[in-house]
Order: structure tokens, then sequence, then C-alpha cells
């Protein structure tokens, strides 16, 4: 396990991408680890820009800016790549050599020359079709940011199912209160369902068939990655 992650996430407004940095960021705290979460977004509206990053290390993390060299890279929507809707162009720029990236997306998007960069980096990419399970499992596109936790934590298990489902019990229930656009977000979800209690299975469901596609992934592919952290 590395003794440091930084996780850089980047997507489109109403995604979730705020929520899924700061749940990655709780459970590592469940896990007994150190964590810092911060966004960075310009205009808060739908289809919008929006990044986010995730620290978590076994020591205090103190540095809040802009995560430039990420360990990981989630990208949450094709219009990242497709249209460079992003605040780092391209997607990619910055990421560590032997690193991951994940892409919410049921097709290659990548170029020859992006796959080439990554190529001579050594980077794996997993291409995660997030929105399908986000529909089929929990019900509503608004999940697709918890199969993307769950592809990030079964890929590098930087995170164990059971601190996320702390997490998820934290950020839902009566612990946790958002501001701005995010909770906004957050009661947009609790409305999709009528009982709290299905709200956090769904979001659990959908994490954990997430979890062992990407583990699956990582384990045929990757074996070096799997549960070495990246």
């Amino acid at each position: 396990m590395l003794k440091r992650m930084n996780i850089r996430i980047s997507g489109l407004g109403g995604q979730g991408a705020v929520t899924a940095a700061h749940i990655l960021a709780m459970a590592a705290n469940k896990d007994g680890r150190f964590s810092i979460s911060n966004p960075f977004f310009g205009a808060e509206k739908r289809m919008a820009p929006a990044e986010s990053y995730v620290r978590i290390g076994m020591e205090k993390i103190y540095d809040r800016g802009e995560l430039v060299y990420p360990d990981v890279i989630m990208v949450f929507h094709p219009q990242v790549i497709t249209q460079q809707k992003s605040y780092t162009a391209p997607f990619y720029s910055g990421i560590k050599e032997n690193g991951l990236v994940i892409i919410n997306t049921s097709v290659d998007l990548l170029s020859e020359e992006d796959h080439q960069r990554l190529a001579d980096l050594n980077v794996a990419v997993f291409n995660c079709d997030a929105t399908k399970l986000a529909m089929e499992i929990g019900g509503t596109e608004l999940s697709t940011n918890m199969a993307m936790i769950g592809a990030c934590a079964g890929v590098t298990r930087i995170v164990t199912l059971e601190a996320l489902d702390k997490a998820l019990q934290d950020r839902f229930g009566k612990k946790y209160v958002a501001s701005g656009g995010t909770a906004t977000l957050d009661e947009a979800i609790k409305k999709k369902y009528a009982k709290k209690e299905m709200l956090l299975k769904k979001n659990m469901d959908t994490i954990i068939k997430s979890y062992e596609l990407a583990t699956a992934w990582a384990d045929e592919v990757q074996p070096a990655m799997a549960g070495a952290g990246v």
C-alpha cells in the first residue's frame, strides 16, 4: 500500500463528484487512515465542469490545493474527454507513472495518442459503465457516483466495503449537513426514495456490484495492482 494516494475526480455538475470525494475520505477515516477531500468548480450548475480531490494517507495531510499529480483519475462523464469539459486538459494531465484511470463509459473514448501516452507511463485504464450500473441497481442515474466509488475501491483497495457502508450512513444520515449545490443534490437523491433505509441499501448495493466488477478486472488485467493500493 502506498503511504499516500491522491485521487482526482473530473465530472460535470450534478453528478455527485463532490459527494463521492467526501464519502471516500470519510471511509478512509473509518479505516483508520488520514484523508482530506475538497472540490474545485466554477458555476454551480448542471453539466458545468466540476473537479474534486481526495488525499488519503497513513500520516496527517495538510495540503488542500489543486491536485496536479494524481495517482488515480476518475472520469465521471464522457464529455470530460470528448468535449474537454474539464479544468484539467488533457484529462490525464499529471497522472503519475503506474497510475490508474477509471472512466465512466461502455466504449473506448481515448485516441491513439492518449493510449500511447498512458502506456508509456504504464497507466492502467478501466472502463466502467457506472451509469448503467446506477440505473440497474440504484434505480437512478444519481447513483453513478456510487458506482464510481465502488470501482475505485475495488481496484485500489484504498478503502474497505465496511468503511464505505459506515461513510454512507454518516453522509445520508443525520450527522452531515451539506451546503450549496451539494445539499440540493443530496435532497434530490433522498426524494428519489421513500425511506432512508432504501436509499442506503440501493447505494450500497451499487457500490458492492461495481466493487466486485472492478476487483475481477484488476485481478485479471492488472494482478500487480490488486490489493496494492495502485
